[in-house]
């Protein structure tokens, strides 16, 4: 009887473990219909589980300025129809960039949250992949949530971008055009 328990406990557990090992193989993007949406998520995906410092490249006049804030982000969440990427400024961990499947399209959001982890009054704003991006770049213009919970960004279009070699990523600004700021992380040295 004790035999027969011992061996019933092993099949459960085999069981366990080879059914959760099945989510570690799950190809990334594969809802995403747009192959250079699908392209762009799985080059992302290379970056998982490392952290890159980078710096703030450009500033348009007026605006104010980070180039004495330090730059760090950690590619966190690599899954299926997701990746997370929260971006620090300092000791300022308030803000994570993410990368969603959603609907076969590419969706890119900004999740802002207070220190306690309740969001804060603007968040989640962001835009669809504009359908003329390639593996590397991508452009994402303000959706029609981004428009309604925060006018003044209706005509923003945040631009992501992979250097071909993978050494390099940007985060751009832009708004009715014209660029407002841009960001650079070294992927070449990790953290």
């Amino acid at each position: 009887m004790q035999k027969s328990f011992k061996l019933l406990i092993l099949a459960s557990f085999a069981l366990i473990i080879s059914s959760c090992g099945s989510t570690g193989n799950a190809e990334y993007g594969s809802t995403l219909e747009i192959p250079e949406e699908k392209e762009f998520f799985n080059n992302l995906a290379t970056l998982c589980g490392e952290s890159f410092s980078g710096r703030q490249v450009y500033i348009a006049e007026g605006r104010e300025s980070w180039e004495n804030k330090d730059f760090v982000m950690h590619v966190t969440v690599c899954e299926d129809n997701r990746i997370y990427i929260p971006f620090h400024l300092d000791d300022d961990h308030s803000r994570t960039w993410m990368f969603l499947a959603e609907e076969g399209r590419l969706r890119f959001r900004h999740d802002h949250r207070h220190p306690d982890g309740t969001p804060e009054e603007v968040t989640m704003y962001g835009g669809y992949a504009s359908g003329s991006g390639t593996g590397f770049k991508q452009d994402f213009p303000a959706d029609d949530y981004t428009c309604e919970t925060l006018p003044t960004a209706c005509g923003a279009v945040w631009r992501v971008e992979l250097s071909d070699d993978l050494s390099l990523f940007s985060y751009s600004l832009l708004d009715h055009g014209t660029l407002l700021f841009t960001a650079e992380f070294d992927l070449g040295s990790t953290l």
